[in-house]
């Protein structure tokens, strides 16, 4: 597996799929042609379908500026690899191509060839299992295997994703207002953080940690800078249940961040061996793995053994297998910004459940894992990210206070 600095990466939302990946793929292909008149990027598959929602156009104009760049919208044609599927050309002034290059947003940032290069594996095992025996074995916990294959540097990294994932959750507790986009939607983090404050013992728990995951949820809804965990789209997850175990059982950043590795190497395990591509797998692969990363963190920073903390993470992707990506409108806002507060929710819970448990069950980890696969393969294409059905076709933008008159088709405004 590679490194888990591929599966966190700090940038703009709202999609690490259509935002961040296109825009490192337009900086190394300008860089590669760095003289041409002018640049055209045809997109494809759900990167069409949905791009516009997401800002993809405004992430590759801002990429290629100030050189022009033409935009081509293939929502019904998808390239062999991916449904991400991305060509970019560079053209001189009289329009003939100077160079091209085929490239897919696969998940997480994280961009795919052709014909790939040699993968930089810093993992030598890809099961959980393997892990765990190896751990096992020597009396070592999970992130002391992830720093044995990342090296000591990987602690001032993941400081600095926490600091990142502080950040977004600060921000979005107190800023107010409606997010971007025809939908209207106003910002909730702030009254629900404030209900949450005020509310007894039941209630508050679920309340502070909904309103960390609205917060850095809306955050991306703007475009704001987040930290994929494991995307964009499911930003909020993570960082929730660690702000919120850090308040209630006061450990400090060191703590977090060995629970920020063991995170990391769950989500890493999930990008591996199946998808945490919404447009491959369906919202199973970005939902259903931030909920197994934050289980599986939770139970470690509770005292849960590494078995207990592989339970955890099986039953946070467990209970997401056939989650669809059906966003409203092609925005990364319905269901996309109240999934990263359930989540959040059942993940804690998730992690209880474990630690009540000697941490025995029928299925693995990673056999949900493969059975997420093949689930989200099996999804046909109008439930994994194109707005063509679930929510997306449901949705009647005339019953929506401010924006009647407006009917949908496939989630997209007429």
């Amino acid at each position: 597996m590679e490194s888990i600095r591929e599966l966190f990466q700090i940038g703009r939302g709202p999609s690490s799929s259509h935002t961040i990946a296109p825009s490192r793929a337009a900086r190394s292909f300008l860089k590669k042609y760095p003289l041409a008149a002018r640049y055209r990027v045809r997109l494809y598959g759900s990167l069409a379908a949905t791009g516009k929602g997401h800002f993809t156009d405004v992430a590759l104009i801002d990429a290629f500026a100030p050189s022009p760049v033409e935009l081509e919208w293939n929502p019904g044609e998808e390239l062999p690899l991916h449904p991400n599927g991305m060509r970019f050309e560079a053209l001189d002034s009289t329009g003939d191509v100077l160079g091209s290059w085929q490239v897919y947003s696969v998940g997480g940032g994280s961009l795919r060839e052709d014909v790939p290069g040699e993968p930089g594996y810093v993992y030598d095992k890809h099961s959980l299992e393997e892990i765990l025996r190896e751990c096992d074995q020597s009396g070592t916990s999970l992130w002391e295997y992830v720093e044995k294959r990342e090296g000591a540097g990987i602690w001032s990294f993941l400081q600095d994703v926490w600091l990142a994932m502080t950040a977004m959750i600060d921000r979005g507790l107190k800023t107010e207002g409606t997010l971007p986009g025809i939908l209207n939607l106003t910002r909730r983090a702030p009254a629900v953080y404030r209900k949450a404050l005020m509310s007894g013992p039941h209630f508050k728990r679920t309340g502070i940690i909904s309103a960390y995951a609205l917060s850095a949820a809306e955050e991306n809804a703007t475009g704001a800078v987040v930290v994929t965990a494991p995307t964009c789209g499911s930003c909020g997850v993570v960082p929730a249940v660690l702000r919120y175990l850090k308040e209630t059982i006061e450990c400090n950043d060191e703590v977090i961040v060995r629970a920020l590795a063991t995170s990391g190497l769950i989500g890493n395990l999930v990008k591996k061996n199946a998808s945490i591509s919404g447009a491959e797998v369906g919202c199973q692969g970005e939902i259903g793995t931030a909920c197994a990363m934050a289980s599986g963190a939770a139970a470690q920073l509770l005292g849960g053994t590494s078995r207990q903390v592989e339970y955890a993470a099986e039953m946070g992707l467990e209970h997401h297998l056939g989650l669809t990506c059906d966003p409203v409108a092609g925005l990364v806002q319905i269901p996309c910004i109240e999934r990263n507060a359930i989540a959040a929710v059942r993940a804690l819970g998730c992690a209880d459940f474990a630690l009540l448990t000697d941490a025995s069950h029928r299925i693995s980890f990673d056999e949900v894992v493969a059975v997420m696969n093949q689930t989200g393969h099996d999804l046909p294409s109008l439930y994994r990210e194109t707005s063509s059905g679930g929510l997306a076709k449901a949705f009647k933008f005339q019953d929506t206070p401010g924006i009647r008159g407006k009917e949908t088709d496939s989630g997209k405004e007429k």
